[in-house]
């Protein structure tokens, strides 16, 4: 078994939204779920995060399940609940209430040993903002390799 603990990323996130706001929060998971999770197989690419009688859940995270767990395994895709402050959770109420903003799960890591997830506040990008963002990253690469090895471009 290797030592270092695997990251999970949404790639799509960054490219489907703009991230306002972040925040840490805890998972209570299944103990089959955290072996899957230590062996780097789950997939927040379909999830999200949903605010309901002031506790905040995630839906639609994928969780492959353990291979040794026979019949203690858990279910792929339940619900999860997530352990915030009362104070965070007031915040995201606050901020998803208004037109437009969701909750979506950019990246799930462990610390001190716990599984933590990384909840974004955001808001839909629509097209021409996705093309900008492409054509940005574009000219930032065209002129990393035209200048290589010379200085390091920050845009």
């Amino acid at each position: 078994m290797s030592t270092s603990t695997p990251t999970i990323k949404n790639r799509k996130a960054r490219h489907e939204y703009h991230i306002e706001d972040t925040y840490e929060a805890g998972l209570v998971l299944q103990g089959t779920e955290v072996k899957s999770l230590r062996n780097g197989n789950a997939s927040l690419s379909e999830s999200f995060a949903h605010l309901h009688d002031g506790e905040v859940w995630l839906h639609d995270m994928y969780i492959k399940p353990y291979k040794q767990g026979s019949y203690t395994n858990h279910d792929e895709r339940r619900k999860r609940k997530l352990l915030l402050n009362k104070r965070e959770i007031r915040e995201m109420d606050k901020a998803i209430s208004q037109k437009g903003y969701t909750l979506i799960p950019l990246k799930l890591y462990f610390k001190k040993g716990y599984a933590k997830i990384l909840l974004g506040i955001a808001k839909g990008k629509q097209q021409h903002d996705k093309r900008q963002d492409i054509k940005e990253r574009d000219t930032k690469r065209e002129l990393e390799r035209k200048y290589k090895g010379t200085y390091k471009i920050n845009m």
